[in-house]
């Protein structure tokens, strides 16, 4: 099974720019004609929030005029720059978007996806108003009988906020609420092959509760690579990419392996393919 994880668009409405200086829609625009072209064509996209940036319905219209062109299905999540009732009506036919449970008067997307060689549990850290994420007693509870229920199928769960510090100053700042109990839930549960995030838009891995947590790069607006306590909340024009998670088997294994695929430009711009020749191992 081939997966992309895409995240954090943050789409403007058409015609509008991010912060003054970011055109956001045009790597969206890049980055679903990439996806569109990768052979093997991917079974599923994962879209791992912050899909547009203010939250604003003209923004959700334009996003799924761009989305509309995908050749696979995608499953969204949302992320803190969503708003999660915008986003159900702009997909009114992503039916797990309803699935939600009630946590101290707010309303969380989770669910499961059974019918792929991978179990996927898509797990809603957005409170809204806020920035950072968190994972409640509900929430924790729900996650806790959905492993159980299926101990031997290996799974990816796919959220918006990473449940770990990055070191980049600005984004620590406001910590993942119930990282430790979530920690500890996950280290019970070895079937867990990954956790895929989106929130800190740079790829950033970390063992975790006896796996592996990642964030996804952004297609809009990385962060700068700043690791600095005091460093600025800020961005570079940096060349998007996505993430390639493919479960196989590989030397009489099934493992799931982790690809970063960027994103051109413009066609052509990174020369290649170009064949090795002539290569030597030295004695």
């Amino acid at each position: 099974m081939l997966i992309v994880q895409i995240s954090d668009f943050h789409l403007r409405s058409e015609g509008t720019l991010a912060y003054d200086v970011a055109d956001t829609a045009t790597p969206l625009k890049r980055a679903v004609e990439h996806i569109n072209r990768l052979n093997p064509m991917p079974d599923l996209i994962l879209v791992t929030g912050d899909l547009v940036d203010e939250g604003g319905p003209h923004s959700y219209t334009y996003l799924s005029k761009l989305l509309s062109v995908l050749r696979p299905p995608f499953v969204i999540i949302p992320g803190n720059h969503d708003h999660k009732e915008s986003l159900r009506k702009a997909f009114p036919e992503h039916d797990y978007l309803h699935c939600c449970l009630e946590e101290k008067g707010e309303n969380y997307i989770c669910f499961t996806l059974e019918n792929f060689p991978l179990r996927l549990i898509g797990l809603d850290t957005v409170t809204p108003g806020e920035h950072g994420g968190g994972f409640g007693p509900k929430r924790r509870a729900w996650l806790t009988r959905v492993l159980t229920a299926r101990p031997e199928i290996p799974t990816l769960i796919f959220m918006h906020h990473p449940p770990f510090a990055s070191a980049i100053g600005h984004m620590d700042k406001e910590e993942f609420r119930g990282w430790k109990e979530f920690q500890t839930l996950i280290s019970k549960y070895p079937q867990v092959e990954r956790i895929l995030c989106g929130h800190l838009h740079r790829p950033i891995f970390r063992r975790f509760g006896g796996t592996i947590a990642l964030t996804c790069p952004a297609v809009g607006m990385p962060l700068c690579l700043d690791l600095r306590e005091e460093a600025p909340s800020a961005f570079m024009m940096e060349p998007p990419s996505i993430m390639l998670h493919f479960w196989t088997k590989l030397w009489g294994e099934k493992t799931l392996l982790t690809h970063i695929s960027v994103i051109e430009e413009t066609s052509g711009q990174y020369s290649g393919p170009h064949p090795f020749f002539g290569v030597v191992s030295p004695k």
